[in-house]
């Protein structure tokens, strides 16, 4: 072979060689930095403000065809009293900046899974297949850190309580938590004194702030708990509104109207 050719030849090797290298060490926003799971069809859109916002909103939205709609009107909701702090969950905790403890009176920003509702009544008040769990006395949510069974939920037995169990133990008649929907914050491998017991439910006034939960008037719980459909994986996304126009297109939300 000429050495020309043979030149030719090692030359266009070389090329295609950086070109290789080059498409697999390119960073893949969309892959890689997506925070919405793919079989996420259903969007609860918490916003807020600023950081130490305690009031704010919510809209329901699905997705079809990997276009967000939104579902109903905003509904005005409360955080904690002292506003917003990054969480732990499915996104948010790599993020800069305040990060959520136990005890600070903040809701937990990011994206969360949700987990089951809860509540006094035997069942929902209308037909439904997400999973719901009647309270007893003998359920408890662990919020103390030293705890190991911290942020977890807890059922013992009433004939011989441990001794921490009065004072974690569930609410009971208590028209806030007549029904709550758990924010899967700090929960698959709960961190202790990240924050614990995050729940959507009942406000108790109109401007009366939680400890970091998210809270609305009942109607609009309800309807948000006969809106879920487990088979839509819903989870919920809670920022102040310059972190959400931030992060819209590195974490694939919904555009929100203005």
């Amino acid at each position: 072979m000429p050495d020309s050719q043979r030149s030719a030849i090692h030359s266009a090797l070389r090329a295609w060689f950086l070109r290789f290298v080059l498409v697999i060490t390119l960073p893949l926003p969309c892959i890689l930095t997506a925070a919405i799971p793919d079989r996420c069809e259903q969007l609860l859109v918490g916003t807020a403000g600023t950081w130490d916002s305690s009031v704010g909103q919510v809209q329901r939205f699905e997705r079809t065809r990997e276009e967000w709609t939104p579902v109903g009107l905003p509904m005005r909701v409360l955080f904690g009293k002292n506003g917003l702090a990054w969480g732990v969950g499915v996104a948010g905790q790599a993020e800069a900046g305040l990060q959520k403890v136990e005890g600070d009176r903040r809701a937990p920003a990011g994206v969360f899974a949700l987990g089951r509702i809860f509540g006094d009544a035997t069942s929902l008040p209308f037909p439904s297949a997400y999973p719901y769990y009647q309270v007893t006395p003998a359920d408890a949510w662990i919020e103390t850190p030293e705890n190991p069974l911290y942020n977890q939920h807890a059922r013992v037995d009433l004939s011989n309580p441990p001794g921490w169990f009065k004072s974690e133990q569930m609410k009971q008649s208590d028209p806030a938590h007549k029904w709550k929907l758990e924010i899967r914050h700090n929960a698959e491998h709960p961190i202790p004194g990240r924050g614990s017991a995050i729940f959507f439910h009942i406000q108790r006034g109109p401007n009366r702030t939680s400890a970091g939960c998210t809270t609305m008037t009942e109607p609009d719980l309800l309807e948000i708990l006969r809106w879920l459909d487990p088979a839509a994986n819903p989870h919920y996304v809670l920022l102040p509104m310059s972190e959400y126009q931030r992060l819209t297109s590195r974490w694939g939300l919904p555009e929100l109207s203005h």
